[in-house]
């Protein structure tokens, strides 16, 4: 069976978790935090999520997790068909967690710890986060999902990778990132009624005290 190592309130292991779900596929969560032991153990970097394969290859980086269950088991197609909208959809994801996710991430510490962030480095953060909006304006459809039709790893990208700015716009930029792209709300609300992304999210919950107190023991 299929492992997964990681833990449930880590956006990125929650994109593997959505799509292993979506593809109907079943699995284990080793609920494992980073450069613990049991981490090191299947992934060398330390880093979440990671997978350990039926076959038990140990694989990491959440890329190629994805990759790899997209051609492992195609039976339930989360990239499309058409090589064209195939590459579009990557497009997506990639601007998804280059222009949305990393710039927010610098802003973390000062939302889970209260450490103080330059003037320059919240600057920084806003003007990629506004590159991530004008580019998702620009080239998503939410008709009704990102690329269209059809519900791909685009939108199971963005919906995670979204959770960052969420968290960190409102309170350190005075920013709803959500807000600033046309049909954007609508399609989050949408993604966050289905019955994955409400189990997810109920697991998420469940495990935001035990990630606060890792964290706490961290400083």
């Amino acid at each position: 069976m299929i492992t997964l190592h990681g833990f449930p309130f880590s956006n990125y292991h929650n994109i593997v978790k959505h799509a292993l779900l979506a593809k109907g596929l079943e699995f284990e969560e080793n609920i494992v935090y980073p450069a613990s032991e049991a981490l090191l153990a299947v992934n060398p970097l330390g880093k979440v999520p990671a997978m350990t394969t039926a076959e038990g290859t140990p694989l990491s980086e959440t890329s190629v997790l994805l990759e790899y269950l997209e051609e492992k088991y195609p039976e339930t197609a989360l990239y499309p068909a058409d090589l064209e909208a195939r590459a579009k959809t990557r497009q997506l994801m990639k601007l998804s967690e280059l222009y949305l996710e990393l710039p927010a991430r610098r802003l973390l510490p000062a939302v889970l710890g209260n450490a103080i962030i330059p003037v320059e480095t919240l600057d920084e953060v806003r003007a990629a986060l506004q590159r991530g909006v004008s580019g998702l304006t620009e080239l998503a459809a939410f008709s009704p999902y990102v690329c269209g039709e059809d519900c791909t790893l685009a939108d199971i990208y963005l919906r995670y990778a979204l959770a960052i700015p969420k968290l960190v716009g409102p309170a350190k930029l005075d920013w709803d990132v959500v807000a600033a792209v046309p049909g954007l709300a609508d399609w989050d609300e949408m993604m966050a009624a289905s019955d994955i992304a409400k189990r997810i999210d109920a697991d998420q919950a469940a495990n935001a005290g035990e990630f606060m107190a890792y964290v706490a023991k961290q400083r």
